[in-house]
């Protein structure tokens, strides 16, 4: 399955490298990307009935016979389509504008008999004026990189006979966003206005106050009035309007109209989503059974508070769970790498299919999916959530309620991959969209995981996989995003998330998420990247850190409206043995990095004001080992900040975690002359006893949380936030007993084929920066979401 987004540029140079797209004429390649070609150009011609005529299949000597027309490839702008001419094609059936430059089409054609269209490989930029065309039945606009899932979800509304939208089978999802989607945003709408606005209208009101209490409720509910995943944001703000609009009328006795006109009266704001899905097909779809299991810890108490069932379980039925696509599988994430998972279990086929047919672009499938027979069960049992917890301090336990169990990566799309490891996670950063931010997402959802040859998109409070990347014999092991302020062609700036993935192949590829397109490529080292990094300083600069024992600092450059970018290495750091983690310490990310290694613990300088483009480490940190004794050489497979400060770091010892002080450690460094300074622990935190690697830690700053996975499929919890304030009055001196877990968070019992998923590794535990979403990503090919609640 190749589905890299449109375009990927191949064998540039390392220092500098300039990339050009002109002509996006397309072809395919053996990795899954397209590159430009030079195709021929075209002189534009105006549409003429001599063409029309010409163009007609078959040929025409009326144009009010035509039924099928082609006008693909001729360089058609906007201006070139004459209302007047095309409303002589009375019988026009079948229209083909695909691969010309129009940037929306003119709202008055004329075509009343239209059922297929294609506009793909255009410049289209709104959706709404196809409502001109009510028996629209076949749709095709991609390759237009202004629109995005929000504008599939427009033309399902508003085209009521749509079956294929950019050739899938939209049948049963248009369905449901014109009937259950209309609905629930209907009855939220009305609700919004009973409770805020009804008081306010009095019995007696001039068309003044009507106006003004009109705008406050229009916009108050945009604002407040929320359904569905936050990619939708632009949709479901698009339809509350359309909706608040109509109540408003049928409340001042005018006919309510709920007919897709009604959104004539909008005054629609040009707006960039994060969010344009590829296609997860029927054949990326797996199943999993989980069974609760009696055996294990305390049960969370009944989660009343959820209204989503797909999320709740019966203790006595077994939920069928439906991971999505999956890609590669390799035992291990690197070269040399030894552990690997040896579950053998299979998938099951799919027992039970939720029966809507997503867009291209978008799996609407839940991934938890219920027969009726257990819906109407659910609703005459309590409800309990299966999150078997483990508290071990008899503190209060966050309670977390398992939403997704996806299987994404599997290698080949196979349901028996249970091999693929999934390495790494990143939140996509909230995006500010032009002058101000989303007043509907506060935090985003949606979350970037890697592992085998793809690299996916996932909304965490639906399951989704909104988009998925992949380039065959690749093995991705890190991900992370950064914001980039880029000029449009018309010459207006907005932000965009830009997603940098890299691997074993050494290339970091740079991905323009909202418009599904690889924009290029950096060959950044020779050997695999373990992992990377975007300055939080400097939104252009990125740290790799390869298995060639250099970390590069990379100025990956802006992109302009053609994609031309230009890339440069800054810096090299050299390192005594392999990175496996970096960190780029808070309280000042431009001028000191820290990176756990193979053998140690390592800090430089990367002040861009120096002169050297290559230097040695500063300071190397000594911890602790077996024997008590202060040691350099020894492996750090996890490290992260808590605070500005704080350090966490893992793995130089069985069974602990070291807390220590970043400013105190490097400033002792600065009284010695030696390169070499034990660093100042604060704190020890029990970990397992297992000595396998690579199960790496994560921190929530905000939350004063860290999180560590261990070998049995368990992930450590520890709220650190009452030790802060002794760690400060300490003034270095370290505690001396071991810090236990807050709360353990257990693997559930999953079923393949009737078999257990046994040998559960959890290689990262990820959390979004508020806390709502855990992930913990695993060597069996597994993704599973839990919510706080």
């Amino acid at each position: 399955m190749q589905n890299w987004p449109r375009t990927c540029f191949k064998g540039f140079p390392l220092i500098p490298v300039s990339f050009t797209r002109k002509v996006p004429r397309r072809q395919s390649t053996a990795d899954g990307f397209v590159l430009p070609g030079k195709g021929r150009k075209l002189k534009m011609s105006k549409v003429t009935t001599e063409l029309l005529l010409e163009r007609a299949v078959p040929r025409s000597t009326r144009l009010r016979k035509i039924e099928t027309l082609n006008l693909s490839k001729l360089q058609l702008k906007t201006g070139d389509l004459d209302p007047r001419l095309f409303s002589r094609l009375r019988h026009l059936q079948n229209l083909d504008l695909s691969d010309n430059l129009l940037d929306k089409l003119p709202a008055n054609l004329s075509l009343p008999d239209l059922r297929v269209l294609n506009c793909s490989n255009n410049q289209l930029e709104d959706v709404t004026v196809l409502k001109q065309f009510p028996l629209l039945e076949e749709l095709n606009y991609e390759n237009n990189v202004y629109l995005t899932t929000n504008d599939d979800y427009k033309v399902m509304f508003l085209l009521q006979n749509l079956r294929l939208l950019n050739g899938k089978d939209v049948t049963k999802l248009a369905n449901h966003v014109r009937v259950v989607n209309s609905r629930e945003l209907t009855n939220k709408v009305t609700a919004h206005w009973e409770r805020h606005f009804r008081s306010q209208l009095p019995e007696k009101y001039s068309a003044e106050h009507v106006m003004f209490i009109r705008k406050k409720f229009l916009k108050s509910a945009q604002t407040h009035v929320i359904y569905g995943p936050s990619s939708l944001g632009e949709f479901t703000r698009w339809r509350v309007k359309m909706i608040a609009e109509e109540l408003l009328a049928s409340m001042q006795g005018q006919e309510e109209n709920t007919h897709p006109e009604t959104q004539e009266r909008m005054e629609e704001e040009e707006e960039e989503t994060t969010e344009n899905p590829r296609e997860v097909g029927d054949d990326d779809i797996a199943q999993v059974t989980l069974i609760h299991s009696k055996r294990r810890g305390n049960h969370s108490t009944a989660g009343s508070a959820s209204k989503r069932p797909r999320s709740q379980y019966n203790t006595d039925e077994e939920v069928v769970l439906s991971p999505r696509k999956s890609s590669h599988s390799q035992d291990d994430p690197t070269p040399d790498r030894p552990r690997a998972s040896n579950q053998q279990a299979k998938v099951a086929e799919e027992t039970h299919r939720n029966g809507e047919q997503p867009p291209k672009g978008q799996s609407h499938r839940r991934s938890s999916q219920l027969t009726e027979e257990q819906k109407s069960q659910d609703q005459d049992k309590r409800v309990l959530t299966i999150t078997p917890v483990k508290n071990l301090e008899d503190k209060e336990v966050i309670s977390l309620e398992p939403l997704h169990f996806l299987q994404c990566h599997s290698k080949g799309n196979s349901r028996e991959d249970f091999k693929t490891q999934l390495w790494s996670c990143a939140f996509e950063p909230p995006l500010d969209s032009g002058t101000r931010k989303d007043p509907v997402v506060s935090t985003s959802r949606t979350m970037a995981t890697c592992g085998g040859e793809s690299v996916c998109l996932i909304d965490c409070e639906t399951g989704i996989v909104l988009k998925k990347y992949k380039v065959p014999a690749e093995e991705f092991f890190t991900v992370a995003w950064t914001t980039l302020t880029m000029v449009t062609n018309d010459g207006r700036k907005k932000k965009h998330n830009i997603l940098a993935a890299a691997g074993r192949r050494g290339i970091v590829k740079l991905i323009h998420v909202s418009a599904d397109f690889c924009y290029g490529e950096i060959k950044a080292h020779k050997k695999p990247i373990a992992t990377a990094c975007f300055s939080p300083t400097c939104e252009t600069h990125l740290f790799t850190a390869s298995y060639d024992k250099r970390i590069g600092l990379w100025d990956i450059g802006v992109p302009d409206c053609d994609y031309n970018f230009k890339a440069s290495q800054l810096m090299v750091l050299e390192v005594a043995s392999i990175p496996l983690r970096i960190a780029l310490v808070p309280s000042c990310p431009d001028q000191f990095l820290l990176a756990g290694c193979e053998e140690g613990c390592f800090a430089w300088d990367i002040r861009l004001d120096k002169p050297q483009k290559s230097r040695p480490f500063e300071v190397a940190f000594q911890f602790p080992n077996d024997e008590g004794e202060e040691t350099a050489s020894h492996r750090v497979d996890g490290l992260a900040f808590l605070n500005k400060d704080v350090v966490v770091s893992k793995s130089s010892k069985t069974g602990s975690i070291y807390l220590w002080s970043w400013s105190q450690s490097f400033e002792a460094q600065g009284k010695s002359c030696q390169r070499t300074r034990p660093a100042l622990i604060l704190a020890e935190l029990e970990w397992s006893t297992t000595d396998l690697p690579y199960l790496t830690l994560s921190t929530c700053p905000a939350a004063e949380y860290v999180f560590c996975g261990d070998e049995k499929g368990s992930v450590w919890m520890y709220n650190l936030s009452k030790h802060s304030s002794a760690w400060r009055a300490s003034k270095g001196k370290r505690s001396e007993n071991r810090i236990a877990p807050t709360q353990i968070l257990e693997w559930p019992e999953l079923r393949a084929n009737g078999e257990l998923l046994t040998e559960v590794l959890i290689n990262n535990v990820v959390t979004d920066p508020t806390f709502t979403y855990l992930i913990a990503l695993t060597g069996v090919n597994i993704a599973a979401v839990w919510k706080k609640t």
